[in-house]
């Protein structure tokens, strides 16, 4: 199957679990492992073939937008005066990502293994699919502190679970999903139970390791995650 040519990156959180860090940056430019958050996001993105990228923004917008402006292939979508959710910030976005099939990705995480982009696109089967995301075990989710999230059946199909399977942040998404909903602040998880009703969602596994880096004792075991299994 054809990969989506769009990808937007989420990165308009107020980053609290971070404490102090992001009082004065926003949490996309933490560096870890010398390079901002976004910059993994962003490689990412381009490694998986997205040629139309869109980064929003709310906190700390202005510095943000500063970090994007020299790079042609971004566009910043800037979320004021509210912060519009998961779901809504996308929402908000399709004007700059035209796409009617995108793939969307967390800013606050890092990779080991094959590009997280190019999995979900070798998986993705439209023709059964509305949302896929890309799921890792708890043993290679690094820094993860809330459990799981799914549980895959044997057609891949996804159902709660906080005993199964991580969401890493990386999904591919039908754009149509998000229409229906009030204006305003709304959460992926709406449209995930949406198409979870319709048997809809399905999940497909990373091959690497995985590091949610939303709180600062996710930084060094994300810069350690990479330096020991920078091959794996």
């Amino acid at each position: 199957m054809s990969a989506p040519a769009a990808c937007m990156i989420l990165a308009a959180g107020f980053g609290t679990r971070m404490g102090d860090l992001t009082r004065t940056r926003p949490k996309p430019l933490i560096e870890v492992a010398g390079r901002p958050l976004i910059d993994h996001a962003l490689a990412q993105a381009r490694g998986g073939g997205a040629r139309r990228i869109v980064v929003n923004g709310h906190h700390l917008a202005d510095q943000m937008a500063t970090h994007l402006a020299a790079m042609p292939d971004v566009r910043f979508s800037l979320e004021q005066p509210e912060i519009l959710d998961s779901a809504g910030g996308i929402r908000a976005a399709r004007p700059l990502l035209q796409a009617d099939t995108f793939f969307s990705l967390n800013a606050d995480a890092v990779w080991t293994g094959p590009n997280a982009l190019a999995q979900l696109a070798a998986a993705w089967r439209p023709d059964s699919m509305d949302v896929l995301a890309l799921m890792v075990p708890q043993s290679r989710a690094i820094g993860r502190q809330a459990g799981g999230d799914f549980t895959r059946d044997a057609q891949g199909r996804l159902t709660w679970d906080k005993a199964g399977e991580v969401y890493t942040g990386a999904q591919i998404l039908k754009a149509d999903l998000l229409d229906g909903y009030p204006p305003g602040p709304f959460s992926l998880h709406k449209v995930w139970q949406a198409a979870m009703d319709r048997g809809r969602m399905a999940g497909t596994p990373h091959a690497g390791h995985w590091a949610d880096v939303g709180h600062p004792a996710g930084i060094l075991m994300a810069e350690h995650m990479l330096r020991d299994h920078a091959d794996v």
